[in-house]
C-alpha cells in the first residue's frame, strides 16, 4: 500500500507508467500523463488516481505540524568556490 511521506523511495504507477507517483520524506511527485476513457479500464484508472490523491490528502491534512511551506529544495548555496578550470 503507497503511504505517502513515509520514505524517500516508494513508487506507484498507474496505467502501466502512465502516471508516476514517486514518494519523497518531505514531498511527493507526480508526472504523467494518463487519459481515462469512459471503459471499465478508465474508471479502474480514476479510482486509483483518486486513491492515490485521497492517501495524499489525509496524510497531509492528519499532519498537525503541516508548516505553511517548506524551503525550496535544494537550498540555495552559499559561500563561494575556487573555480578548478583556471
Amino acid at each position: 500500500m503507497f503511504k505517502p511521506f513515509a520514505n524517500d523511495t516508494d513508487v506507484l504507477n498507474i496505467a502501466g507508467d502512465a502516471i508516476n507517483i514517486v514518494n519523497g520524506k518531505t514531498r511527493v511527485s507526480i508526472s504523467g500523463d494518463l487519459t481515462i476513457a469512459r471503459d471499465k479500464a478508465g474508471l479502474a484508472n480514476a479510482l486509483a488516481l483518486q486513491k492515490a490523491l485521497g492517501a495524499i490528502v489525509e496524510a497531509l491534512q492528519g499532519d498537525a505540524a503541516l508548516p505553511a511551506k517548506l524551503p525550496d529544495e535544494p537550498a540555495a548555496p552559499s559561500g563561494t568556490a575556487d573555480n578548478p578550470f583556471i
